[in-house]
């Protein structure tokens, strides 16, 4: 959970938009009509990634269970505790990097990070585009199949199993991480960036909307206080060069594919509502009904929050926190629908995986009727 959770804090800490270069007069000065295509592109490549990794989620809560009936081993998931923590986390991690950008050099920090981003960024990249290239893959290349085993005292300590195909799959992503480490290209950057957000919609699970609840209100708090409070927001996301964010340059149609005077969204205001967008869907899922009313619902409410920043941002001219906007359309959506739908009490003690207590219970009154029977 550490490492999730590390990764997590990673991609809260960049927030919503912000023009990097609005001071700096070297840059070519944007059009409305630049400026348009590079709002619409970042909305456009931030709902993307919730929408398919919403889906791909029930996939993998699926597979978790499958996994979970055959081993007996629970999925792990955020607690309520986790969720309670994390924006005191979060704040701790930002802080941390603040007053390292200050002591130390930003260039040779950024040098480790991006060492480590882009190890994260080619194997994110390569689990969410393997089924693509291996479909495009041509027939001379021979799907073969290899199992990566290593063992100490009966306990694997490596277990994987992969095909020639994903072989190739990481040589290109490898090849894209490259490019990213030499020319530090917004394309690249970009790439690895919606990978990142895919990932962690579809990966991490919160299991309770209570869980979703406590996280987003947290970080409704943590978002406003770094960023209109402080201005330790605004400098670490300027000092810091990671596949974190996702950009596109508003002088796109001035300067081309070289353009400098980039816009800008963090992966966090992506990945924190997307995954509690994804648990609306498994609940959708968990219904049986023929519609997706709360991913649906909630998912466009993302939407019209995201335009609202923007909206927002561009009239005060400031970098704004988008969790203020963001939180309370994608928590108030789904219980408005909830509460005209009479859907509270389900929506509120669902869960992916049923707590141990739930559990021991369902199996105690199985073997009492098992015990009648006879």
């Amino acid at each position: 959970m550490a490492d999730t959770v590390s990764e997590i804090v990673a991609k809260v800490n960049e927030n919503i938009t912000e023009n990097a270069a609005k001071n700096a007069t070297s840059h070519q000065p944007a059009s409305a009509e630049g400026m348009a295509i590079a709002y619409g592109s970042l909305v456009i490549m931030a709902i993307l990634p919730i929408f398919f990794g919403s889906y791909r989620s029930v996939k993998h809560q699926r597979e978790q269970q499958k996994h979970f009936e055959r081993s007996g081993e629970k999925p792990e998931t955020m607690s309520q505790k986790d969720a309670a923590m994390f924006p005191f986390i979060s704040s701790a991690a930002l802080f941390g990097l603040y007053i390292f950008f200050q002591v130390f050099s930003k260039e040779y920090i950024n040098y480790l990070l991006t060492g480590y981003f882009f190890f994260l960024g080619v194997l994110a990249l390569s689990h969410i585009s393997s089924p693509l290239i291996t479909s495009l893959m041509p027939a001379a290349i021979p799907k073969k199949d290899y199992h990566l085993r290593l063992k100490s005292d009966n306990e694997d300590l490596i277990n994987y199993k992969f095909t020639s195909h994903d072989i190739v799959c990481l040589a290109i992503c490898t090849i894209i991480g490259a490019w990213y480490l030499m020319k530090k290209h917004w394309i690249a950057n970009n790439l690895f960036g919606i990978a990142f957000a895919i990932n962690g919609v579809e990966l991490l699970h919160l299991n309770k909307v209570i869980t979703g609840c406590i996280l987003l209100c947290g970080l409704f708090v943590y978002d406003i206080f770094w960023v209109f409070g402080t201005n330790v927001m605004v400098t670490v996301a300027k000092s810091f060069e990671a596949p974190i964010k996702l950009v596109f340059p508003q002088d796109l149609l001035e300067s081309g594919l070289n353009g400098k005077n980039f816009a800008m969204l963090g992966l966090g205001d992506i990945v924190v509502p997307g995954i509690f967008i994804a648990l609306l869907l498994r609940f959708d899922h968990s219904l049986k009904r023929k519609s997706k009313t709360y991913f649906y619902t909630t998912f466009f409410a993302y939407f019209m929050g995201l335009l609202v920043t923007l909206l927002v941002m561009k009239i005060f001219n400031h970098a704004q926190p988008a969790l203020l906007y963001l939180v309370p359309a994608c928590l108030g959506t789904p219980l408005l629908v909830a509460l005209i739908k009479g859907d509270l009490k389900a929506l509120f003690s669902y869960e992916d995986h049923p707590s141990e207590v739930e559990e021991k219970s369902v199996t105690k009154t199985t073997q009492t009727e098992v015990k009648k029977d006879k």
